[in-house]
């Protein structure tokens, strides 16, 4: 009960800070990009021949290609899952004390919520008019990935929350600007850019999310750091992980498309390491004292880590041969 205690006032401490990392981190709906922006205008005279060029595009794109950007979307699409989530976090109140306030954290959640689903969005129309999915089939998916939820071992704990979510949105950001860097280089610029504009937001989104852990090392970090060993040992996997097709039990489709990813070089277990010691040096993981002796032993834990990982890594063998989805259809050039 203490310690559920001390993480409250650490996040009532820090709620201080949210709005500061709301107006820097994130954007006036009136300010950022919509959906609208990057996609084919149809009210437009000229609308329905960007429609044909982005579908003549479309067909220079390969299989596996379609199978990382379909989950790239369903991922996106799974926001009422995410957004139900972090409002459970201790220290996250759904309204505040007067009528009309909020939390500051809610309010974080909230608005963090708003600019992540115009990727789903954009990405779900994109793919609508390029003809190349079944779209039924994946929208089956997106259903299913809402109805079942996801348990990545967090529990309530928002230290544990936030360091998911650092990891994460990092992680989003390589997967999306690697997919939009593929799409150019096939001569799909409107896919390119698209990709592109939605890890740029994946990048702020992260660079705010590990300020959160940061400022909670300040307060408390011996928990912040046996926090941070504890998702690191059960490992930081994206929420695709319980994607499945119909007919299908839970999570069937994540290793397929894993493979997927790391045939394309879009997010490799090299890119996982990597994010890694990037998240360790701007935390400066090794630089931290006054800690207990877990503490000390969880910080040797996390900076010995990548190095292991990558002894490991040089092993794993990727399946050559593609898995078949129901997703996307086998024709023409798919």
């Amino acid at each position: 009960m203490a310690l559920k205690n001390i993480r409250l006032e650490v996040m009532q401490t820090v709620e201080k800070s949210v709005q500061g990392f709301i107006d820097e981190y994130l954007i006036p709906v009136d300010d950022i990009w919509q959906p609208t922006d990057l996609l084919p205008n149809l009210q437009s005279e000229e609308g329905f021949e960007e429609v044909t060029q982005l579908r003549e595009e479309a067909k220079e794109l390969g299989y596996d290609f379609w199978v990382v950007l379909v989950a790239d979307m369903v991922t996106e699409e799974a926001l009422p899952t995410y957004e139900s989530w972090l409002m459970d976090m201790e220290g996250v109140e759904q309204h505040g004390a007067g009528r009309g306030e909020q939390n500051s954290w809610a309010k974080w959640v909230r608005h963090w919520t708003g600019e992540e689903n115009r990727h789903g969005d954009t990405l779900n129309k994109y793919l609508y008019l390029s003809g190349r999915v079944n779209m039924k089939e994946i929208e089956k998916t997106t259903q299913h990935l809402i109805n079942d939820g996801f348990d990545i071992g967090t529990g309530r704990d928002p230290y544990r929350n936030f360091v998911y979510t650092s990891f994460q949105e990092l992680a989003t950001n390589i997967s999306h600007k690697r997919v939009g860097q593929l799409a150019k280089k096939k001569g799909n610029k409107m896919l390119g850019k698209m990709c592109n504009i939605i890890a740029g937001d994946e990048m702020r989104h992260y660079m705010a999310y590990r300020e959160f852990v940061k400022t909670i090392f300040e307060y408390d970090p011996s928990e912040m750091m046996l926090a941070f060993q504890d998702m690191m040992k059960k490992k930081i996997v994206m929420p695709a992980q319980f994607i499945r097709e119909s007919g299908q039990g839970i999570a069937e489709a994540f290793e397929n498309f894993s493979n997927a990813a790391q045939r394309l070089g879009v997010y490799t277990t090299y890119d996982y390491i990597d994010i890694l010691r990037k998240l360790n040096a701007y935390w400066e993981i090794d630089k931290m004292n006054s800690l207990t002796d877990d503490a000390e032993r969880a910080r040797d834990y996390l900076m010995n880590l990548p190095d292991r990982m990558s002894r490991i890594a040089d092993r794993i063998a990727v399946p050559e041969d593609p898995h078949k989805f129901k997703w996307v259809e086998s024709n023409g050039t798919i």
